[in-house]
């Protein structure tokens, strides 16, 4: 995947950085030269016929820039730096383009609950799809089943789902807004509203933040339960929204972190990791419960909507 940076009128000393970095005819030979292969400084000072003093003022402009990356690899004597190029294409925007709100773009990703990638569960837990358990009810091992992936409940007292979702806008924007909705309670045995549990999500291996969910909900049928599901377990939970932009983090409106949309590192994958579960210090461990499309009571999977700008 290209590695590229946009520089534009909201960063100017930026801008000049960079234009300062590439002005310079050796500085864009050594650009010129790392695309062969990582170099050290005395290797591109002989390749260009410089002193070594001056492709390193060189090759630390550039680093400045964000143009090289310098690293350490083991040599014949000892740990030797070496650089390679830290970007792979510069984009300047210059026109002020007052209606930039009709680049606005959306995307939607739905993911099925049982279309998790990793885990890690501890009993209680289970897995049932729209028409019957699958596996058996407090075995771990249940979650490996093949007919997982037609999960419509599933629930753990302790430990986490990894969901991997397409990183749908990695070739077409800048993202500016993520947006994570599902429904969720704690899990108890049978079901108990009073049974709170402080449930975790992470982005890209970012902890974003914690909900604690009031309980294990039940005493009602959820709205799209089927039925043949049992009055006395849990039947719905609560739908949140998990937000991250340039300004923060927010759970359903409200404020609850400093984590920006920058450090997710979107633009570095092509999936985009969402973990949901239960911290092992954690203050309330009471379980984690997700309802599917045709569970509980509102009907989606888990949606992942992002926002972006195009380039």
């Amino acid at each position: 995947m290209l590695k590229e940076m946009l520089l534009d009128y909201s960063d100017k000393e930026k801008m000049l950085v960079v234009a300062k970095a590439i002005a310079n005819e050796a500085r864009i030979n050594i650009l010129e030269l790392l695309n062969e292969r990582s170099l050290s400084v005395n290797e591109i000072a002989e390749h260009l016929q410089l002193p070594t003093s001056t492709a390193a003022l060189h090759v630390s402009i550039l680093e400045r820039a964000g143009l090289l990356i310098t690293e350490s690899q083991p040599g014949i004597r000892g740990s030797m730096k070496v650089s390679s190029r830290g970007c792979d294409r510069i984009l300047i925007k210059l026109l002020l383009d007052q209606s930039d709100a009709l680049k606005e773009n959306s995307v939607v990703l739905n993911m099925p609950i049982g279309n998790f990638v990793d885990c890690d569960i501890h009993p209680t837990c289970g897995l049932v799809s729209e028409k019957s358990a699958i596996g058996i009810f407090d075995q771990p091992c249940s979650f490996y089943y093949a007919e997982r992936t037609t999960a419509q409940l599933l629930w753990f007292y302790k430990g986490y789902v990894e969901y991997r979702f397409a990183n749908a806008v990695a070739n077409l924007g800048r993202p500016k807004n993520v947006d994570l909705s599902f429904e969720a309670c704690s899990e108890a045995p049978f079901y108990r509203n009073d049974w709170p549990s402080d449930i975790t999500v992470w982005i890209n291996g970012k902890e974003v933040g914690t909900w604690t969910s009031p309980g294990d909900l039940g005493g009602r049928k959820g709205k799209y339960n089927p039925p043949w599901w049992p009055d006395t377990l849990n039947q719905y939970g609560l739908l949140n929204h998990w937000v991250v932009n340039s300004k923060g983090t927010y759970l359903n409106n409200e404020r609850i972190g400093d984590v920006t949309i920058d450090e997710l590192l979107l633009g570095e994958s092509c999936f985009i990791s969402v973990k949901i579960g239960i911290k092992e210090h954690a203050k309330n461990i009471g379980g984690v419960s997700l309802f599917g499309e045709h569970f509980g009571d509102y009907q989606q999977n888990l949606l992942l909507k992002l926002d972006y700008v195009l380039l």
